[in-house]
């Protein structure tokens, strides 16, 4: 499944590029609770059609009331109007936002544009489709849209002059190792949003994998890494157990931005890995600081599929900023849980060790 903001944005330049009247919504501001984030975005069409989110469905719903055809009758006209952009509040008070589904005690304001230009939509879409960071600035005063290049991501800025978004390409994950529990973490990460790379040159796991829309090269895995030029959008996990295609992936991996580089493996087998690259490749604690392992929260998990969500909602939370807390951590629960690390009757990662 692809970043949302670009299908929302491609879906938005195509209804204006046939000539259909529409709107882009934005969520500018919010106070308490809220069901979406500053910057989600969501396009209106004229006759109904909807795309993205701004709240739970509610909020939604409301828009397509106000603006479209979907709900007029008695000969009653709706339109979205033409204009500068306005502002709107949602949740103001509580029973509006029991009304619209906000959390209690939720508010949150979007910036309405109306009839956004096609022809810098599909400046806009191009530039994401090629993997560029783009600041889009909206003019509040008669809603002119203009698009430049972002060094880094950037929050949503609104003032009294203008609205600047920053949109980026596509979260990006690189899986190496093509096994049973790459197809549950490959399938995982697509729907949430990030384009997905397999890497495995072991040609009898190669023949197995099947995720459609995921990417199956069979290169070495630390070659992979070079050409993948990781940024702070990707992220890479080694899953193969094998430290002929993972150290070395994993070293090349640590030089770049990647938001979260980790490997599959016990409490005993990460030790090992350190130890390995600290003795053979001249590494330090400090350069293997961003290294993580045993990776995942602790979910108890022992199934190949219960392990790639322990493994997809860490990557998720890195990736959001959430500090997960000490007693999540995989090594630190079994440490509590009095587990012996290497008891050969324990499962760890779907494999046992010992």
């Amino acid at each position: 499944m692809e970043n949302l903001d670009v299908m929302v944005l491609r879906t938005l330049r195509d209804w204006r590029a046939a000539g259909k009247r529409a709107l882009l919504a934005t969520v500018v501001r919010t106070w308490g609770s809220s069901p979406r984030p500053v910057g989600s975005i969501m396009a209106l069409a004229q006759d109904g059609p909807v795309v993205g989110s701004v709240s739970g469905g509610c909020i939604e719903d409301d828009l397509i009331f106000r603006f479209t055809q979907a709900y007029a009758g008695r000969g009653e006209e709706k339109a979205i109007p033409s204009g500068p952009p306005s502002f709107v509040k949602y949740g103001v008070t509580a029973d509006e936002a029991h009304r619209f589904g906000l959390p209690c005690g939720g508010t949150l304001e979007l910036l309405l544009e109306y009839d956004p230009d096609p022809a810098g939509l599909s400046e806009l879409v191009a530039a994401l489709e090629q993997g560029r960071l783009m600041r889009r600035s909206v003019r509040l005063s008669d809603g002119l849209a203009t698009l430049e290049p972002a060094d880094t991501p950037s929050d949503l800025v609104v003032d009294g002059q203008r609205m600047a978004n920053t949109f980026g390409p596509e979260y990006r994950m690189l899986l190496i190792g093509a096994g049973q529990l790459t197809e549950y973490l490959a399938t995982m990460a697509l729907f949430s949003g990030f384009a997905v790379t397999v890497c495995d040159p072991r040609e009898e796991y190669r023949g197995a994998f099947d995720v459609p829309g995921a990417k199956l090269v069979h290169d070495m895995p630390d070659d992979v890494v070079l050409a993948f030029r990781p940024d702070r959008r990707s992220c890479v996990v080694a899953l193969t157990h094998d430290p002929k295609l993972d150290d070395l992936a994993l070293l090349e991996a640590l030089q770049t931005e990647a938001f979260y580089v980790g490997a599959i493996g016990s409490r005993r087998n990460n030790e090992a890995r350190r130890q390995r690259m600290v003795e053979h490749f001249e590494q330090t604690e400090e350069s293997l600081a961003r290294l993580r392992g045993p990776i995942g929260i602790y979910i108890g998990s022992k199934t190949p599929p219960e392990i790639a969500v322990s493994v997809m909602a860490e990557i998720l939370a890195v990736k959001n900023g959430v500090p997960l807390p000490r007693d999540m951590d995989v090594a630190q629960a079994k440490n509590s849980l009095s587990v012996p690390p290497n008891d050969p009757g324990v499962l760890v990662c779907g494999v046992r060790e010992g």
